[in-house]
Formats: structure tokens, C-alpha cells, sequence
């Protein structure tokens, strides 16, 4: 199982924005040096707690002080830009990075992003595939281009001069373009399928419960095998919220405060969902009542905490019940310690890791 990072991130609303700039750019240097194979970034405009506004700019920002890792938007929302913007700025962003990039793309879900933008009460997912294929249009098209579509006209036919190269889109250094990843957040999700289907993979968000965690790889199964392709555990990449001390009491006492930034992550979006009426994403079942569904239930069901070992232990569980995955996505949260956030990170890396590795190795010599 590969480690990777990542964050959306969501910050205390009277945090310094320079200083929780400072401590995302951090952790993604540390996930760097520690070996994390692959980090990702969320973004979103009208979100003060949610505060990366554009993850090109930060992935720009750190893409010279990273030597290894793979860095990956989580996501572009693609409703709420031009596609040849998109296909620019990522274009050079691969370019920047020397191929490093990974290219995760979803509609959109923060609801004030999309009345901003103007798209509130348009039909975003097909926004969104009209969005993406352009971009990808763009990337394998010679200029002048002429792409005509519901929400956008992409041309530069009337301006084209070969010559001097006006009028062109730079294509990325990946060809034909970066790995495409899709963020899957809903139960059963058709939108894991449909991008299987197109040779993308998904990422399976920390704020599911297992049961709905689990019932992504059938879906994924099924759009590759739609698509031609082996469907590939490997493929897959999961989120979780974990949290990793020397100690137990640490680990509990970090990991449980009301005031902390695990209970705060989980307070802030089940706040949004309750409000969007998205609560199913936090229920152990369909038919759970409304009421049954509490902040002191998901964070008990949703956050793994504790020693190196015992977070290892519940990791593997949990592999166990949601079937196998390739990369373990470390969800990042706010550095309310710095020195805790940052020992998370090296304890998950350097201790929990290798044992998740050495359990799955015994198994699967076992198994032979």
C-alpha cells in the first residue's frame, strides 16, 4: 500500500491566512521528504475555513522545493472555469512540475462557489463533462481550434498566426495528458464508473463511511470493464482521517477535543451537508434517521487515532472491511499543534506504514 496526502484544507476562520498558507506548504514538504508518493490539494473561492482559493497557484508555489513526490489538484472544479484556462494553466503546471502532475477533476460541490460563479442552479455535472472534454480536446487538437459546446465556444480560428505561434494551447509534458483522477463522495457513485469507464481513477473521500467506501470498487469494476481495462486495486486511492501519537492519551486527547482540529474538520462539513441535505454521507445505512446522525457519531466512526500500532491495526481493519486499495490518502487538518501535526505525519510514514506493509506481505504469502 502506497502512502500519499490529502487536504482540502479547512482552517480556524481567525487563523492568519499567511501563517495556514505556511503550514500547508509545510506539510506538503514534509509528505515530500518522508516519502508520500503522491499530495493533493483542494480549493474553493468563497470558503473562509477552506481557504486555498486556486491549487494550480499553490502547486505552482511548491512545485521547485518538492524533489519526488507527485503532486495532484484535488480538484479543479470545472464549472467555474473556462476550459482553455484550464488546459493552459495545467499544461504548464505539468511542465513546471517535469511531469509530475496528477490531473483530479469533480462538478464542484461547495454551493457558494457555484452561485458565485453563476452556476447555482445549472446543470453542473453536465457542465462539468463539457468542461473536461474540451480541455482534453484542446490537448490533442492542432490550432486553430473550433470546438463548439452548451457552455463554451473554444475557437482561434479568425486570430491564428502559425508562424509566430499566436493562437496556440501548450499541451502538457505528460502525453496524451496527466493521470485523471475523480473524487467520489456519494454512495454507489455513477460517477465512478463513468470515469473508470474513460481510463480515470477515483479517490474515495474521508468523510464516507466504510460502507460507501466499499461500494466504489464495484462501480469501478464495472466502468472498466466498460472501458476494456483490468480494474486494478492498485488503482484505487482511499482517504482517511488519521491521527498518530507516541501515546495513547495523546493520540485520544488530540484527536477527540471539541476545540481540536479533527472534531472542527468534522463539525464544518457536517454542517454544510446538514444544510445541503447531504446527511446520507455520514449515515451507516439508508434507512437511518435523521436524528441518528451526530457530530459525536462521525467523528467515533469516521477518525482513527492512536499509537503506530494501533492505528495500524484499525487501518488494516478497514482495508479489511472496504476491500484493497492501492494508496492510503492521509487526510491533512489544521497544525492547531504544529508539533503534533507534524509528528502525525512522520509516525504514519516511517512506523505505521511498514507494518500495514509487512501484515499485507504475510498475508499474501499466505495466501500462496
Amino acid at each position: 500500500m502506497n502512502l500519499g496526502f490529502f487536504t482540502m484544507p479547512i482552517h480556524a476562520l481567525d487563523k492568519d491566512w499567511r501563517q495556514s498558507l505556511r503550514e500547508d506548504r509545510e506539510a506538503f514538504l514534509l509528505a515530500d521528504e518522508l516519502g508520500f508518493t503522491e499530495a493533493y490539494v483542494g480549493e474553493h473561492v468563497t470558503d473562509k475555513a477552506e481557504n486555498i482559493t486556486s491549487c494550480v497557484a499553490f502547486l505552482a508555489w511548491i512545485a521547485a522545493a518538492t524533489k519526488r513526490i507527485k503532486l495532484g489538484t484535488g480538484t479543479i472544479n470545472m464549472p467555474n472555469t473556462h476550459p482553455a484556462a484550464v488546459a493552459a494553466s495545467l499544461a504548464m503546471l505539468d511542465h513546471m512540475l517535469d511531469g509530475r502532475l496528477i490531473f483530479g477533476i469533480s462538478p464542484g460541490g461547495l454551493l457558494s462557489d457555484a452561485e458565485m460563479f453563476g452556476n447555482l442552479d445549472a446543470n453542473r455535472n453536465e457542465m462539468f463533462l463539457e468542461a473536461i472534454n474540451h480541455v482534453l480536446d484542446i490537448w490533442a487538437s492542432d490550432p486553430p481550434y473550433n470546438f463548439e459546446g452548451k457552455y463554451w465556444t473554444i475557437s482561434t480560428q479568425e486570430t491564428l498566426i502559425k508562424e509566430i505561434g499566436q493562437g496556440f494551447i501548450a499541451r502538457p509534458l505528460q502525453r496524451p495528458h496527466p493521470p485523471i483522477v475523480v473524487t467520489a463522495v456519494a454512495p454507489f457513485s455513477k460517477g465512478v464508473t463513468e470515469a473508470a469507464a474513460r481510463g480515470w481513477d477515483p479517490i474515495s473521500a474521508n468523510f464516507l463511511m466504510p460502507a460507501w467506501v466499499k461500494s466504489h470498487w464495484p462501480k469501478y469494476v464495472e466502468g472498466c470493464e466498460r472501458g476494456g481495462r483490468a480494474a486494478d486495486p492498485a488503482n484505487w486511492r482511499v482517504a482517511k482521517s488519521v491521527f498518530v501519537a507516541k501515546d495513547a492519551a495523546t493520540a485520544k486527547a488530540y484527536a477527540t477535543d471539541p476545540n481540536g482540529p479533527y472534531v472542527y474538520y468534522y463539525r464544518s462539513l457536517f454542517t454544510k451537508l446538514k444544510k445541503n441535505g447531504r446527511l446520507e454521507l455520514f449515515k451507516t445505512r439508508r434507512d437511518q434517521p435523521d436524528n441518528e446522525v451526530t457530530l459525536e457519531m462521525i467523528c467515533d466512526k469516521l477518525i482513527i487515532y492512536g499509537t503506530p500500532d494501533s492505528v495500524a491495526d484499525q487501518l488494516l481493519a478497514f482495508q479489511e472491511e472496504v476491500g484493497q486499495f492501492g494508496t492510503l490518502l492521509y487526510a491533512g487538518k489544521d497544525w492547531t499543534d504544529p508539533e503534533l501535526g507534524r509528528q502525525s505525519m512522520i509516525l504514519m510514514a516511517e512506523k505505521v506504514m511498514p507494518r500495514i506493509n509487512a501484515s499485507i506481505s504475510k498475508q499474501s504469502d499466505a495466501a500462496e
